[in-house]
C-alpha cells in the first residue's frame, strides 16, 4: 500500500488530553468541569464528578500567601469572565490527604463557532519541587552572603568562581578581584604544594574537615584559618569543583600562645619554688637524719610529678589512669612486673590530683621499705572505680601480697597521717587494714 493509500489517524480531543502526562481539564462556559485527564486527578488527590463541579477539581484552593482562593478566583473562572488566556499566576493547592503542591495554571477560553465563549480548558504545571530548590537556594545563599566566614568556590584548576563577603572580610580582596583568577593567590609560597593534595582528595570525593593552615591576605599579611573543604557535583553527579568555608582562628591561636606561655612561666615556678623548699628543708634539717632528708626529697618529687601533670592539663583535670602511672613510675624500676594497675575512666581534679599522688607515692614508699616491694617477689595491685551509690565517689584500693608478714603498728606514721588528713579535706577517707598477707588500704574521695 503506497503511502498515499494509507489511512491518516486523527485521534479525539478526548484521547489527546488522557495522554498528556500533565494535568489538563476542560470546563463549559459556566465553569462546569466536562473532562479530565488521569494526570489531573492524580494532582488533585480526587476524582471529581463531570458536571456536579465548577471552576477547579482541588479540594482547597490558596493563594500564594497562604489566603484562601475564591472559586470565582480561580485562573479558569478569571479566563472564562475575561475572555483572555491567564498566566504567569502561581497558587496552592490541597488534597484531601492533607498534602499540599504549588502549582502554575495555564487556563485559554474556547469558543464556538460564531466566536462566543464555550468553555476554557486548563494546564495545570506542578511546580512544587522547583520552588523548593529556589527556597533551599535563596536560604543557602542568605546564609552564605551573611556568613562571617570565608565561603568561596572552585573549579578543579582552582579557579575561584563565587566568593562571599566573609571572604572579602577574611582576605581583603572584593569579589570583582578574586572571581576568575586562581586560589592560588591566597597561598604562601611555602604552602604552595597543598593545593595539589586537596584538589586530589577533591577529586576522589573526600570531604576535608577543620584542616588548619596559614594563607596570605591582599595586604600581604599571613592569616591562620580553619578550612573545611567539600567537593562540588553537577545534575549529573560528576565532581565539577569544590566549595570551601575557611574561619579565621588567628584570635584562637593568640590565646593558645599565650596560655602556652603562662604555663611554661608557671611550670618553671612551681620547680623553681619546690626547688627552693627542698634547699631550705636541707639546710634546716642537715643534722637530721638522712633517710628522712631523703623521705621529703622523694615527696616534693612526687608533688613536682603531679604538677607537671596537670600543668599539660591546663590545670584543669586529669585522668586517674596517667596520674597513678605518674606516681608510681618511680617504684617500677626492676619491679613492673610487680606493680599491677587498672581502672575505670575517671578524671579528678587539681587538688584531688595532688592529693591522691601524694597518698599512692606514701603508700609505695612503705612498700618498698617494709611490704610487698621490699622483697623479690610480693606484688602491688592498684585498682579503682567509680562508684555513683549515694554520690559520684572515687574507690581505689591498695593491696599487697607475698610480702614480708605484716603486723598492726604501735603508731601512726607520718604518711598515714598524711593520707587521712589530705583525703579529709576533699571529703574522702582513707583505712588501713593491715592483714597478715598485706597491706590493704581502701582509698575514698568525692567527685
Amino acid at each position: 500500500m503506497s503511502a498515499a493509500a494509507r489511512p491518516v489517524f486523527e485521534p479525539s480531543a478526548d484521547a489527546m488530553l488522557a495522554a498528556l502526562p500533565v494535568a489538563v481539564y476542560t470546563t463549559d462556559a459556566a465553569g462546569w468541569i466536562t473532562s479530565y485527564n488521569d494526570a489531573a486527578a492524580a494532582f488533585w488527590g480526587r476524582s471529581p464528578v463531570l458536571g456536579e463541579e465548577r471552576w477547579c477539581g482541588a479540594w482547597k484552593l490558596f493563594w500564594p500567601d497562604g489566603r484562601t482562593m475564591a472559586p470565582e478566583e480561580t485562573p479558569l473562572a478569571l479566563a472564562l469572565r475575561q475572555g483572555e488566556p491567564v498566566r504567569d499566576m502561581e497558587a496552592i493547592l490541597e488534597r484531601p490527604d492533607g498534602s499540599r503542591a504549588v502549582f502554575r495554571p495555564h487556563a485559554a477560553p474556547m469558543y464556538d463557532d460564531k466566536g462566543a465563549v464555550a468553555g476554557a480548558i486548563t494546564m495545570l504545571v506542578d511546580i512544587t519541587d522547583r520552588k523548593k530548590d529556589e527556597e533551599t537556594r535563596e536560604h543557602f545563599t542568605a546564609i552564605v552572603t551573611s556568613s562571617d566566614d570565608a565561603i568561596i568556590s572552585k573549579d578543579l584548576n582552582g579557579i575561584i568562581k563565587s566568593w562571599n563577603k566573609g571572604a572579602e572580610r577574611v582576605f581583603g580582596y572584593s569579589q570583582e578581584e578574586a572571581i576568575g583568577r586562581s586560589i592560588t593567590m591566597l597561598i604562601p609560597a611555602d604552602r604552595l604544594n597543598e593545593e595539589p593534595g586537596i584538589i586530589e582528595r577533591i577529586r576522589r570525593g573526600e570531604r576535608i574537615e577543620h584542616y588548619e593552615t596559614v594563607r596570605r591576605r591582599k595586604d600581604g599579611s599571613l592569616i591562620n584559618l580553619s578550612l573545611t573543604v567539600s567537593p562540588v557535583k553537577n545534575g549529573r553527579g560528576e565532581i565539577v569543583g569544590a566549595s570551601k568555608i575557611a574561619r579565621d582562628i588567628s584570635e584562637r591561636k593568640r590565646a593558645e600562645e599565650s596560655r602556652d606561655l603562662l604555663l611554661h612561666e608557671i611550670k618553671h615556678r612551681v620547680k623553681n619554688t619546690l626547688g627552693t623548699v627542698q634547699a631550705i628543708a636541707s639546710q634546716t634539717f642537715r643534722s637530721g637524719p638522712v633517710e628522712e632528708r631523703e623521705a621529703f626529697a622523694a615527696r616534693l618529687r612526687a608533688l613536682a610529678g603531679a604538677h607537671d601533670l596537670l600543668i599539660r592539663q591546663d590545670f584543669d583535670s586529669v585522668q586517674i589512669g596517667d596520674l597513678m602511672a605518674r606516681a608510681v613510675a618511680p617504684f617500677r624500676e626492676n619491679r613492673a612486673d610487680r606493680i599491677e594497675m587498672a581502672g575505670d575512666d575517671v578524671v579528678v581534679n587539681a587538688n584531688q590530683a595532688l592529693l591522691l599522688a601524694m597518698a599512692v607515692h606514701e603508700l609505695a614508699t612503705n612498700a618498698v621499705k617494709y611490704g610487698a616491694l621490699s622483697n623479690g617477689a610480693g606484688m602491688v595491685h592498684l585498682h579503682w572505680a567509680l562508684q555513683e551509690d549515694g554520690g559520684r565517689r572515687l574507690v581505689l584500693n591498695w593491696r599487697e601480697s607475698g610480702g614480708p608478714a605484716v603486723t598492726q603498728p604501735s603508731r601512726k606514721g607520718f604518711g598515714s597521717i598524711l593520707i587521712e588528713r589530705a583525703l579529709q579535706q576533699e571529703q574522702g577517707c582513707a583505712r588501713m587494714v593491715f592483714a597478715a598477707e598485706g597491706l590493704h588500704t581502701r582509698l575514698e574521695i568525692k567527685l
